[in-house]
C-alpha cells in the first residue's frame, strides 16, 4: 500500500440490511456478516446473512466469517450466504485453500490471524501466499472456547507491522479499534484495511455518533 492512500474501512458484525446501509453511508467498503462461532458478538443465521449480502451493491465487499475448517463445510456454507468474500477465523489446512480455489472461483479469501507473540509472525507468512487478504485479529484460537474475534482488545500492534511488511498481500487490522486508537493504529502499522465491530456499536447497536467519528478520524490521518 502507498502510503499516501487512506485505509479501507470494514466494518464487522453487521446485523441487518439498515446497518448495513448505515455502514456504507459513512464509507465503508466492506461489511462483515458473522455466522456460528464459538464465541463473540454478532452471530445471524445463514437466512439471515444471505438477505444482507443481497442487499449490499457491486463495490462494497461482503464477507462471510466462518469458523469453519473443512473444505467442503466452507464451500458449501458460501453457496447458501452468496457473499463475494470468505474470512476464515481459523487456521485451515494448507489443501483446503486450493479446494476453496477450485470449487469457488472469483470468491475473495481472507484468513484471519490472532496475533498473540512472535509466532504469529510466521504464521501470518506461511499462509499469506494462499490467500488475497490477511487480516491481523486479537483472539485466542488455544482456548477451550475459542475465541476467534470480537474481543474489543488491541494487540502488539509492532508484531502487526512486521507481518504487513513481510508479506505481498493487502492487510486489514483489527482488534479493539475505535475513534480514539484508530490513527496511531494506522501510523504505527499502515494497513490495507482496518476493521471493527464494538467500537461503532452502542449496546450491541451500530451507532451513528461513534461511526462519524470513526471515520472522521480514519480520514483526517495520513499513513506516510
Amino acid at each position: 500500500m502507498e502510503g499516501t492512500e487512506k485505509p479501507r474501512v470494514k466494518i464487522c458484525c453487521i446485523n441487518s440490511i439498515e446497518e448495513g446501509k448505515m455502514a456504507m453511508e459513512f464509507g465503508a467498503s466492506a461489511l462483515g456478516l458473522v455466522s456460528a462461532m464459538p464465541s463473540g458478538p454478532g452471530v445471524i443465521s445463514e437466512e439471515h446473512i444471505t438477505s444482507i449480502a443481497a442487499s449490499i451493491p457491486p463495490g462494497v465487499s461482503s464477507f462471510l466469517l466462518t469458523s469453519k475448517q473443512d473444505a467442503e463445510s466452507i464451500i458449501a456454507q458460501q453457496r447458501r450466504c452468496r457473499t463475494n468474500t470468505i474470512q476464515l477465523v481459523d487456521a485451515v489446512p494448507i489443501h483446503v485453500y486450493e479446494e476453496l480455489r477450485e470449487a469457488l472461483p472469483g470468491i475473495s479469501l481472507v484468513q484471519v490471524v490472532h496475533v498473540r507473540n512472535e509466532d504469529s509472525f510466521h504464521e501470518a507468512r506461511g499462509v499469506a501466499e494462499h490467500v488475497d487478504a490477511l487480516l491481523l485479529d486479537s483472539g485466542n484460537p488455544t482456548l477451550v472456547v475459542k475465541q476467534l474475534g470480537g474481543t474489543a482488545r488491541t494487540h502488539d500492534w509492532s508484531v502487526s507491522r512486521k507481518i504487513r511488511e513481510a508479506v505481498d498481500v493487502p492487510l486489514f487490522l483489527a482488534g479493539g479499534l475505535h475513534a480514539g486508537n484508530v490513527a496511531q493504529a494506522i501510523a504505527e502499522v499502515q494497513p490495507y484495511g482496518v476493521d471493527l465491530c464494538s467500537g461503532v456499536r452502542t449496546n450491541g447497536a451500530l451507532d451513528r455518533s461513534k461511526l462519524a467519528e470513526f471515520f472522521t478520524a480514519v480520514n483526517s490521518v495520513g499513513t506516510s
